[in-house]
């Protein structure tokens, strides 16, 4: 068990009535989207003394002896990620403790294979432990919820994903000439296919040009990355290539990602597997369009035709993908048109967030109203 520092209900949870849950992680924006409505309160992530504090994994709450010891502080325990360093029968342990403690699981099914692992096998075993045990599932896409009853016999809850651009965000991107069609290869995580990608963006690119279209490619990537050979190899092909311009960088500040987003026609998602995008999120957000690899269920966050699938190393679906997100009269960015309809999505989420929000707390509400009966 890992050492912490005493956390607390958070103040006024009692007094107002709220129902406190413990959700694994606390901090992630995504949680604290889902968690939002007024009778919910969450424990903060508790943190080893002397630790970043920005750092929540391996999550020390998702621990059989942790939740013995604050069983009487929460009545619910949620876990959406950061399993994947726990050894088997880790997490049946904890669901066992939650029971016993009396509070219901809650897990939602984010990832049917892991982002940030080359091998899911571990990983599949865990969400062999978790569908098992949970005793409410909730996922973002009815593809998911399909595979969710196909493979563990569970009836998934779809609740969408909400937004990821701050309520806050002020963007000003700037307009160029032509077209700008991007990729953000960030640190080549094992989820990603980064030189696959730029040769299936520089094909399609290519296509584009033939048919006349002003356009080029922007790939980014970390200067500090995981794959130095993809890296490699990325680096080589870019400079290669006539239709693709190569930006190293460190890691982006929020609003500079946000910046380097908002000024793109459409955005590529450099994906070799995948079940759901956070990144295609927040592309909808600043009204991005997104050419996205058919794997996983992508294609299903957003069914408003502002996404578009090719099969990932075919060059020419890839063309035929973005040119279809452009048939309609387009918002360039930093047009009126654009700004329009961030300004649009904008008080849009504000109602669906909303609504997942609430989602969330009946659901919460229902597992605790059954189990005290």
């Amino acid at each position: 068990m890992a050492t912490t520092t005493r956390i607390g209900t958070p103040e006024g949870a009692e007094s107002t009535g709220t129902v406190t849950i413990v959700s694994i992680p606390a901090a992630h924006p995504y949680v604290q989207r889902v968690a939002s409505d007024p009778r919910i309160a969450v424990l903060p992530d508790p943190i080893a003394p002397g630790a970043d504090p920005a750092v929540w994994w391996p999550p020390a709450a998702l621990d059989p002896a942790w939740i013995r010891a604050y069983a009487d502080e929460a009545s619910l325990l949620h876990i959406h990620f950061g399993t994947e360093s726990f050894p088997p029968g880790h997490l049946t342990a904890c669901l066992e403790s939650a029971h016993a403690a009396g509070w219901p699981v809650v897990f939602t099914l984010h990832d049917l294979e892991h982002p940030q692992l080359g091998d899911s096998s571990a990983y599949l075993a865990q969400l062999d432990e978790l569908m098992a045990g949970a005793d409410a599932v909730i996922t973002l896409t009815a593809g998911a919820a399909r595979i969710a009853h196909e493979r563990w016999g569970r009836s998934a809850t779809v609740i969408p994903h909400p937004s990821v651009l701050p309520r806050s965000a002020a963007v000003e991107p700037a307009l160029g000439t032509g077209r700008v069609v991007g990729v953000h290869l960030k640190d080549l995580r094992p989820s990603v296919d980064g030189p696959g990608t730029v040769r299936t963006l520089d094909a399609a690119l290519t296509a584009l040009r033939d048919a006349g279209h002003d356009v080029r490619g922007e790939v980014r990537l970390h200067r500090r990355v995981r794959d130095t050979d993809a890296a490699a190899a990325v680096r080589e092909l870019c400079a290669a290539s006539t239709t693709v311009d190569l930006i190293e960088h460190e890691r982006l500040a929020d609003d500079d990602l946000f910046a380097a987003l908002a000024r793109l026609d459409a955005c590529v998602l450099p994906y070799r597997h995948g079940t759901h995008s956070g990144w295609l999120e927040l592309c909808w957000d600043l009204g991005v369009p997104v050419a996205a690899p058919r794997v996983g269920f992508f294609a299903e966050q957003h069914a408003d035709g502002t996404v578009a699938s090719f099969t990932a190393g075919a060059g020419d679906e890839l063309a035929v993908a973005l040119a279809s997100l452009w048939v309609a009269p387009s918002a360039r960015p930093a047009s009126p048109a654009r700004d329009a309809l961030v300004d649009e999505r904008r008080a849009l989420r504000a109602v669906t967030d909303a609504a997942i929000a609430e989602r969330h707390a009946e659901l919460y509400l229902r597992l605790l109203e059954s189990r005290a009966e």
